[in-house]
């Protein structure tokens, strides 16, 4: 039964990743002609091997060195949010496509530094953190997508470590992003140590939560804690083992950043995850609204979002933070600039919950009228406390699918 639950969520995966184009990193001319779009500008860092072709930029091998870039993309006028609308055919048409307008090769640390000055957006950074199973250009229009739809303040800076995107692979990603730690430490460090820079917001998605946990764990054991300047991480479908990120979040230090994580039950990429890893429970399918979890992610001050009953159209319930308008919206205006759930009424749509302070709320339509989530205070937890944080309950199973 176990064999024949890996070979359909394999399928679906495979199925999920089927269709995306190849060579949409060149560049569209731009003239008098083509449409005004809505553009993103964003600064792009990178552990990837160079392809030495315009179409790609980057492969999925590993670079002894980071390259850094800046990449526009366009978006068409009057899409669906929450979806990327890539090219049927090239070159694009940035009517009906995503396109890459501008590719420009930042050579030194002091002109990336100069880039952020120049496009800082009222003083706060967003830095992303993309998930197993992307190539280059799919974590670029996938930024570019939730910069947009979120309609968020801040810069967008992405970070892409070397995925081969291919389902075999998914050790070799997991290597590639603790060959990465150290190179998105560095960035962030590069970031907080700009004076422009007043905040910096890091969002991670699937096994980039992995990445971005090392990276703020390693800061937190050279310095003590985590620089004061990264506010908020938000972590998105979460591919960790629950065990490991207790430790994680302790060996960071304090004063932490605010945690807030996005969960669901039917995430069928997690489910696959949690099969190959030996069936050991991944945060990102917890219900948080349950014991253990509720308590202990009380007791570390960690709001957990539980999108279980958000519907996109993503076949594995794997990208719902960024596909749902309601939630990418959250993102962009709530979560990324500090202000949690617990300080005014919102509205998500059937069924979403949040655990803010141990208690569980659900939000939206289903209830007679948005709920408001009342502010508890979350006393600081100590080391030992926390050490036992989001242990797996030993009750606990792999998610169905």
């Amino acid at each position: 039964m176990r064999m024949k639950a890996l070979i359909a969520c394999i399928i679906v995966l495979a199925l999920a990743g089927c269709g995306h184009p190849t060579g949409v990193m060149t560049p569209i001319a731009v003239t008098a002609a083509t449409p005004k779009t809505p553009r993103v500008e964003m600064l792009v860092a990178t552990t990837r091997e160079p392809s030495g072709n315009r179409a790609t930029l980057f492969t999925g091998e590993r670079s002894p060195r980071a390259h850094l870039t800046e990449i526009v993309v366009s978006l068409p006028p009057g899409r669906k949010a929450g979806e990327v609308q890539w090219p049927q055919r090239l070159p694009p048409d940035p009517a009906a496509d995503f396109a890459v307008t501008r590719v420009s090769e930042i050579d030194t640390i002091q002109a990336g530094r100069a880039w952020v000055r120049q496009h800082l957006i009222a003083g706060h950074a967003l830095v992303f953190v993309h998930g197993f199973n992307n190539k280059y250009e799919d974590s670029v229009f996938r930024l570019a997508q939730i910069v947009h739809d979120s309609g968020m303040q801040a810069t967008p800076v992405l970070f892409t470590w070397p995925s081969r995107a291919k389902l075999r692979d998914y050790e070799y990603d997991k290597e590639s992003t603790n060959y990465s730690r150290t190179a998105l430490e560095q960035t962030l460090r590069i970031l907080a140590q700009d004076p422009s820079v007043k905040e910096i917001t890091v969002l991670g998605h699937s096994m980039g939560t992995w990445l971005t946990m090392e990276a703020l764990r390693q800061m937190g054991i050279r310095d003590g804690h985590v620089n004061g300047k990264i506010r908020n991480v938000i972590l998105a479908s979460p591919d960790i083992d629950i065990q490991v990120f207790a430790k994680q979040f302790v060996e960071m230090g304090k004063p932490a950043p605010k945690f807030t994580i996005f969960v669901s039950q039917d995430d069928r990429a997690l489910a696959f995850s949690s099969l190959i890893t030996g069936k050991v429970s991944r945060l990102g399918a917890i219900d948080p609204s349950r014991e253990p979890y509720r308590s202990r992610l009380d007791e570390a001050g960690i709001t957990a979002i539980d999108l279980t009953q958000v519907k996109t159209g993503d076949n594995l319930n794997h990208g719902k933070f960024a596909e749902s308008p309601e939630v990418v919206q959250l993102i962009g205006q709530r979560l990324m600039t500090g202000q949690t759930l617990t300080d005014s009424t919102i509205s998500l749509g059937d069924g979403v919950a949040a655990v803010v302070g141990g208690t569980a709320r659900t939000v939206g339509a289903a209830a007679a009228a948005p709920l408001a989530i009342a502010e508890q205070s979350v006393a600081q937890p100590s080391t030992t406390d926390v050490s036992q944080t989001l242990q797996a309950d030993p009750q606990s199973r792999p998610v169905a699918y």
